[in-house]
Formats: structure tokens, sequence, C-alpha cells
């Protein structure tokens, strides 16, 4: 009787009888004052990870708010949400399994695969890369170590230059400037081999390479992407070390002198919008901001991917002054949305940063702008919500094409808009 009972168990189990709880991703979407306090206690009380917005501080009526509940909080959240009648869906469901299968690596395939670029990779892969690119590509791409991380680790960017012609303006990419944002620096790498493969074959990728330098980062936050390898995958700071906090890290995008720390950071180093401790006190955004001040003369168009919500968005987002040339800002973006749109069938939003989602000051793209890079853009890439930070993999090659079509045509109006100039003078 006793092995007939144990029996019935097994099989049960086999049925599913014992489910496992999973990590997962509520959209939530509270209706008054009341529920919105409720929403943002929820997400500093318990253990979980705000997606969208990105402070509790950005919450308000009528939005939707992105939370990741770990499986051991998911009771206890979704039981207040529900005691409180605020409304909610699930947008994932198996997130700790869609976690394990972005970091699956099976393939043997060589670098100069496709594939290899339809994946994730470690950080030690990408250095790995790197390396493999300049050896690959000895007079088109080269090495630069524009600094250090404040574990040490090497920020290093490429240079791709097809010609030497004198007075070459140039442009600038970097990613992974927010840790978890995966799709970054996957971009980063599929714009390098586009760029080497199609350079002589490819109308557009050819005029911009005979006519500008680019310089690309693929990840500005080292130590962050790391840990979102090793430890915590929805990890966004940097990993720098607080005198005045046991909290770790600071936004690297609000720690550049823009407006720094007024209205939309944090001067708290427990806040996901931590601005540092002064401008440029991280070294990630000091090397960034040293290499751009001593190539300022030639940086003319400036590119911070990020992800995710699908916007292309420029200065301001410190203020919510308009730019200088907004006009001309405005109508690349216009262009760049309307071909993502008319080739992929995706829609993005664009404007300025301050006035399309809200007020973030310190942001690279504002100090760039602010150097004197008139055509400075931060771009969100998929998607809206339905992954989030946790695109799979088979989503990367719409992604980095969209993000490519954009790229592409703004960099070919500001050559145009250049080369007007210079017939004028």
């Amino acid at each position: 009787m006793k092995t007939l009972w144990i029996l019935f168990v097994l099989l049960n189990l086999d049925k599913g009888y014992c489910t496992k709880t999973h990590d997962q991703v509520l959209s939530i979407t509270p209706k008054t004052q009341e529920q919105v306090d409720i929403v943002k206690n929820v997400s500093t009380q318990f253990e979980t990870v705000l997606w969208q917005p990105v402070s509790p501080h950005f919450i308000k009526e009528e939005n939707q708010v992105h939370l990741f509940v770990p499986a051991n909080s998911s009771t206890s959240v979704k039981g207040l949400l529900e005691k409180n009648t605020i409304t909610y869906e699930v947008l994932l469901t198996k997130a700790d399994e869609l976690m394990a299968m972005q970091t699956r690596d099976n393939s043997t395939d060589p670098r100069s695969s496709s594939s290899f670029y339809e994946r994730y990779h470690s950080l030690e892969d990408i250095y790995d890369w790197i390396n493999r690119t300049i050896q690959d590509s000895p007079n088109t791409a080269n090495l630069i170590l524009i600094g250090s991380s404040y574990e040490k680790r090497p920020l290093y960017a490429l240079k791709l230059s097809l010609n030497n012609r004198p007075n070459k303006k140039a442009m600038w990419i970097d990613c992974g400037i927010h840790a978890r944002e995966w799709i970054a620096p996957a971009f980063c790498l599929w714009f390098v081999r586009h760029a080497l493969l199609h350079y002589g074959k490819n109308q557009d990728i050819t005029n911009i390479l005979d006519n500008m330098d680019v310089y690309i980062l693929p990840v500005m936050n080292p130590d962050g992407y790391l840990y979102t390898w090793t430890t915590d995958r929805m990890w966004r700071k940097n990993r720098s070390i607080s005198n005045s906090s046991i909290c770790v890290g600071a936004d690297l995008n609000r720690n550049f002198d823009a407006n720094w720390c007024t209205v939309g950071a944090s001067h708290d180093p427990c806040s996901e919008i931590y601005c540092g401790e002064f401008p440029e006190s991280e070294p990630e955004s000091q090397a960034v901001a040293d290499f751009l001040r001593s190539h300022k003369d030639s940086v003319q168009l400036y590119f911070s991917i990020h992800s995710y919500s699908q916007m292309l968005l420029f200065p301001y987002s410190c203020t919510l002054d308009e730019a200088e040339n907004h006009k001309d800002l405005l109508e690349m973006a216009k262009e760049a949305v309307e071909k993502i749109q008319r080739y992929y069938r995706n829609n993005y939003k664009y404007g300025a940063g301050a006035r399309t989602i809200y007020l973030a000051p310190g942001g690279s793209d504002d100090w760039a702008y602010n150097l004197g890079i008139k055509y400075s853009f931060t771009f969100e890439l998929q998607d809206r919500g339905q992954y989030g930070f946790l695109l799979p993999p088979f989503r990367i090659s719409k992604a980095c094409n969209e993000a490519l079509t954009a790229v592409k045509s703004i960099a070919l109006r500001v050559i145009e808009k250049t080369q007007v100039a210079r017939s004028s003078v």
C-alpha cells in the first residue's frame, strides 16, 4: 500500500500538480493617488525591481508601471494589489527561464558568422570580439583605450576609419551605459559588423564612412554589465562604492555636468537614479567626457544606445527649454522614425527628452550637446514592455536593424548639412 501511495504522488508531481513559482514581470496601472502611493510602496518595500518608470518618483495615475517580481515576493505583491483593487496583468510569466535562455550559448559558430551577432555575449566574449575585430581589419579598425572602470576594467573603444581625408568629421556611439540593457552592446557589435562587411557595397554606410570616422564604445559600464551576468540580471548602475552608504553604484547617465542632480535625479546612493558625489565623479563618465572634450572639434554626431521603450530622444532632457537647433533635431528624428515604420512596421516615439518622457538631468546626450556636438541623440531600442530588458535573442536582429536604419538616416543628414555649410563659406 505504501508503494502505491508513493507511486501516486510521483505521478501527480509529473502531471504538474506541484507547481513552481516563477519570477514575473507585472504591468500595473494605478487609477487614483491612493493606488499610486500603494504601488510606490510595493516597488520599494518588497524585493522587486522597478523597470518602468526608472524611479518611484515618476509613478503617476493612469500610467503603466512595469515591475519585476521575484518568485519569493509574487504572492505577497499580487495579494496586496488585489486587496486594493489595483489593475495589473502579467507581462512575463517565466522571467527566470527567459534569463537562463539568454545566457545559454550552445553554438560554436565563429565570430564572423551572422548567428554570433544574434546572441548576447559576456564581457569576456565582447573583449575577445574587440581583439578579433582589430586583428581581422587592421587597416580600418583601431583600438583606443579611453580609460578604465571603477573596478579597473578597460574601457575599449573602436575607431572605424576608411580614409585620411583632411578635416574629417566623426560620429560617436556608446552602448551599455546601463548594465541590464543588453540589447545596447549587441547593437554596437551589430553596427561594427555591418560597417566593415558592407562598406563599398551598401551606398549609405559607404557614404557615411567616406565622410566620417566612427568611434564605438561597446560597453561603457563593464563592471555593471559583468555583474548582470554573474549576480543580478536587473542591475542598472555602475559598481562604485559610496563613502556615505552601503548602497553600491551610481547612474552614469545622471553623472554628467548637465544641470547635474536637479529634478529627475537623486542624491540618495540607494536610488537607481543616484547622480554620484559630483559631476563626472565616476571614472566611466569621466573617461567618455575627457575623450569627447579632446575630440570636440571633429565629433559632430553623438548617439547613446539604451533600452527599452522605442524612443528616439534629443536635448534637452535636463530642462524643458528647447535646444537651439530643435527644429533640425526634430526633423532628423522624425525622418528616422518614419523609415523604421516603413521598413519594419514598428512605431517609435521621438522628441526632446524632458517633454517626451520626464526630466533626466546629468545625461550624456545633453552634456555632449552643451559641449558643442549639436547633433546628439539617445536611442531607446525595443521593445515597449512585452519583454523589456529581457528581449529574447531572436529579437536582436530586428531591433538592431531598426536602430541601424535610424543611425544611418541621421548620419547622412548630418553629412549633408556639413557639406552645405562648407560650400556656403
